[in-house]
């Protein structure tokens, strides 16, 4: 792993960068608004993902490098992104994505980055209790091939709630945060490793042949 510095008008970021050998892709993972880089998913990926072809790069966002406990406002978070993939300049085909705020980030960015792919796990489609507050129109409108991976019972979408036609990964009995519990369906470690095989399935189908 290295770590690359993102200056941002926001203030500093950092890239954590998990290269492949030969890779074809390069996904771009930032996190959500109530936890870092560290994430279940987003640390599955980056450990199971290189092994696969596919380099990951974990972007951790200002207001978190900088220590602070309150993400700052949804349009800082776009700056952070783009600035993000404009210093790390990727060569192979580029896959944006995150989780929660990092997802809504993602399917903002995804056209004008000109990724081939946006990947939005835990995609917050409303606030918890609020299906009134829809977010929906982030998420179709970002114009490129998306995968969602959504656990069953997460309160801010369930994955009926979610449009006719969206490609959609399931995980039994997850949460938010895609935490299963100690007596659901999955123990954690195959939740997890089901959030890696839909990942890396949906990116040969949908990205590889796409450079």
């Amino acid at each position: 792993m290295r770590e690359i510095e993102v200056d941002t008008a926001y203030g500093r970021g950092r890239l954590l960068v998990h290269p492949a050998r030969g890779s074809t892709a390069t996904l771009v993972l930032s996190h959500g608004a109530g936890n870092g880089v560290e994430a279940r998913d987003l640390a599955a990926l980056s450990t199971a993902l290189p092994r696969q072809g596919v380099s990951i790069a974990l972007f951790e966002q200002p207001w978190r490098v900088a220590g602070k406990k309150i993400a700052s406002a949804p349009p800082t978070l776009d700056v952070g992104l783009q600035a993000a993939v404009a210093t790390l300049r990727p060569r192979a085909p580029l896959v944006v994505g995150g989780r929660s705020a990092g997802a809504r980030s993602a399917a903002r960015c995804a056209s004008r980055l000109g990724a081939a792919g946006c990947l939005a796990l835990a995609f917050p489609l409303h606030p918890p209790g609020r299906p009134e507050k829809s977010r929906v129109e982030e998420l179709t409108g970002a114009g490129v091939p998306t995968l969602v991976v959504q656990g069953e019972r997460d309160p801010m979408g369930l994955p009926e709630e979610f449009p006719e036609g969206t490609d959609l990964a399931v995980v039994p009995a997850a949460d938010h945060g895609l935490k299963v519990p100690a007596r659901g369906p999955l123990s954690q470690p195959e939740a997890l490793d089901l959030v890696v095989e839909a990942v890396l399935e949906w990116l040969v189908r949908e990205v590889s042949g796409n450079p």
